[in-house]
């Protein structure tokens, strides 16, 4: 074999544990050994179709075992598997497939079913999965046809995971194969995980914390995964019964819904091991809400181009970098000692750093500096080696786990003709965490109505990204250059 890549991986867990479950996806289970043969077959599809080392592979649906399979099929291939946010619109969707110059589109489910994606070919994942064997254990023993056999380098891209800086242009972070192959051993390492493992995957697969925090970690100790296609509080609670779940990734929003359901109180958790949570700051109380039910809820901390595992809590609130993750702080461009404790912008090195941004020299190397990925995020570095994210550099709302870029935001508002100026500014939400508002200030003899400016947004911007309420303001206060002073619009306008 030379494979080298996560590719491998079905094909090496297989060899080991064929009859062992992998997954579970409504109830069904799928051996290590059946999801060897639907990788098989989904790359051996995706051969037919032209697909070579180096293509850009897309993924639009929610999670299924064709999700995983198409993943470690599109690496099999030594291709490049871009999974794409199925809350986007089609056109924001579009503009993603067009900078990765996607070969093919893989779609699962019904999401965007009657979008037109012009010459790419798009193809229904679900209707190439193989046909069950009748005998389970046939599928066990009977090997799948020989699966191709493209040689891949720990180093070769794997996957491109799009986010935004401040600018709000997405970008595609580059993760090698050995980006998320240090990521899954440190997540192995820190969170003690078990081949007897049984993680629920109720965050989206599309994210990389899910994939990177759960899935592929879990997979590649040969434990199990229990997918789901949509978080749903109550759904989650009867998974965590029926399968004994025992490891948990999400974000504050899916915590506090699971211990706001009724059932909380009275379902039987005594299965749950180890709790993340991550994507936003995560509140004492929320903490709290879980230790009375003898639950510990650690908080994660990282970022797509980190792939994305950063610090992991222990014993209390200061986040302890990953084993194979270093970190440092920086102070007007002056990397501080970790002896000292320090507050500047947080930064991180290791295998499991991204190699750059798709296509984007220019951004690729402002990411960077002296070797060390620059987070945007400021921090405070103890000298025990503890790091506290304490605030953030970049403008970015995070809401319910999702990102939000208050430019990309602004730039779609500014397109409607009765706003002359305007700001996106987070504010604190009990359901979300925070949201977005919008500040505007009219055209020139324009009556604005907020509520018609915001719904001119739909179709337009994914609905998460639509701030929740907004503002008319006669105008908004600027820096000496000239810049919109986002301190002060926040200060004036961004109570709850």
């Amino acid at each position: 074999m030379h494979q080298e890549g996560i590719g491998s991986w079905p094909a090496r867990r297989a060899r080991r544990t064929p009859h062992r479950t992998a997954l579970i996806h409504d109830g069904a289970p799928v051996s290590y050994a059946a999801l060897h043969a639907h990788t098989t077959h989904v790359a051996r599809t995706l051969r037919l179709h032209g697909v070579r080392k180096g293509d850009r592979v897309a993924y639009l649906g929610p999670n299924r075992p064709a999700f995983v399979a198409s993943l470690f099929a599109t690496g099999l291939l030594g291709a490049v598997f871009v999974p794409l946010n199925t809350r986007l619109t089609p056109a924001e969707l579009t503009h993603q497939l067009t900078d990765c110059g996607a070969r093919v589109l893989l779609r699962s489910g019904s999401v965007h079913g009657g979008a037109d994606w012009g010459d790419l070919a798009a193809i229904d994942v679900d209707d190439i999965s193989p046909t069950p064997p009748a005998d389970e254990a046939a599928a066990h023993e009977t090997p799948p046809t020989e699966p191709p056999d493209v040689p891949t380098a720990p180093d070769d891209p794997c996957l491109i995971l799009y986010t935004s800086g401040t600018t709000g242009r997405p970008k595609g972070a580059v993760l090698t194969h050995a980006n998320l192959t240090w990521n899954a051993v440190n997540v192995l390492i820190d969170e003690d995980l078990t081949s007897h493992e049984v993680a629920l995957i109720a965050a989206p697969l599309y994210h990389a914390a899910a994939l990177g925090m759960q899935a592929l970690p879990v997979l590649l100790k040969g434990g199990t995964c229990v997918l789901m296609d949509s978080f749903d509080a109550g759904a989650a609670l009867e998974a965590v019964e029926r399968h004994r779940v025992t490891s948990v990734f999400g974000v504050p929003t899916m915590f506090r819904r699971i211990a706001a359901h009724p059932r909380w109180h009275e379902a039987d958790l005594s299965c749950l091991r180890t709790l993340v949570c991550g994507g936003a700051p995560v509140p004492e109380a929320l903490v709290g809400t879980y230790a009375r039910r003898g639950l510990v809820l650690r908080r994660g901390y990282g970022l797509t181009e980190a792939a994305p595992g950063v610090l992991l809590t222990h014993d209390g609130p200061a986040g302890v970098p990953h084993l194979f993750t270093d970190v440092r702080v920086a102070r007007h461009g002056a990397a501080a000692d970790a002896t000292t404790e320090e507050t500047g912008e947080l930064l991180v090195r290791g295998p499991n750093v991204m190699a750059g941004y798709w296509n984007r020299p220019r951004e690729s190397e402002a990411a960077f500096a002296d070797g060390w990925l620059r987070t945007g995020d400021v921090a405070r570095l103890a000298a025990d080696g503890g790091v506290t994210v304490v605030d953030r550099v970049k403008e970015v709302i995070i809401s319910g786990g999702e990102n939000v870029y208050p430019s990309e935001v602004e730039h779609a508002l500014l397109a409607h003709p009765g706003v002359a100026e305007c700001a996106v500014i987070p504010v604190p939400d009990a359901e979300w965490g925070e949201v977005g508002r919008a500040v505007l200030v009219a055209a020139p003899g324009v009556a604005l109505d907020a509520d018609e400016v915001l719904a001119s947004l739909a179709g337009r911007l994914a609905a998460y990204k639509i701030p929740r309420s907004a503002v008319i303001a006669t105008a908004l206060p600027h820096s000496a250059t000239g810049k919109a002073a986002r301190q002060h619009i926040k200060d004036r306008y961004g109570s709850a």
